[in-house]
């Protein structure tokens, strides 16, 4: 791929985070960005292969729907941070469905890593804290 296709493909990639993460609790995201072996990391998990990656995503779309009344992925920013990595800025929030409306917050990164061809094979996703923390959030307030 020369790199003028590259910086193509890699605008079409950015373009397609842009508008599937805002959503990925209400509808399913893209999957032709991804390859077959896509692996995914957060501080709870790690999968590896499309077909897991989209039952991460279903799982997300499930609980969301069960678990909270309201859940939002807001997404600050993505872009290209050199030629092999994308860089994904975002904050989750919402409200847990228990008596007490406990508030959820964070805020992540994704890290995503291309092939030469332009598909993502790796996608890393950080927290501002850690898996503990966040489920504090949903205890009542003493």
């Amino acid at each position: 791929m020369n790199k003028q296709d590259s910086q193509s493909q890699v605008e079409k990639l950015i373009h397609t985070l842009q508008n599937d993460l805002p959503t990925l609790f209400k509808k399913d995201i893209s999957y032709d960005i991804y390859t077959q072996d896509i692996d995914f990391q957060d501080p709870i998990s790690r999968f590896k292969g499309k077909f897991n990656y989209r039952i991460i995503f279903w799982t997300l779309r499930f609980h969301a729907r069960l678990f909270f009344t309201q859940i939002y992925f807001d997404l600050h920013d993505v872009k290209q941070a050199d030629e092999e990595t994308i860089m994904a800025y975002w904050t989750v929030r919402g409200t847990l469905r228990v008596p007490w409306k406990a508030d959820l917050f964070f805020n992540g990164d994704s890290t995503y890593k291309l092939t030469k061809d332009g598909l993502i094979y790796h996608h890393l996703d950080r927290w501002d804290r850690k898996p503990s923390e966040i489920l504090k959030q949903f205890l009542p307030n003493k």
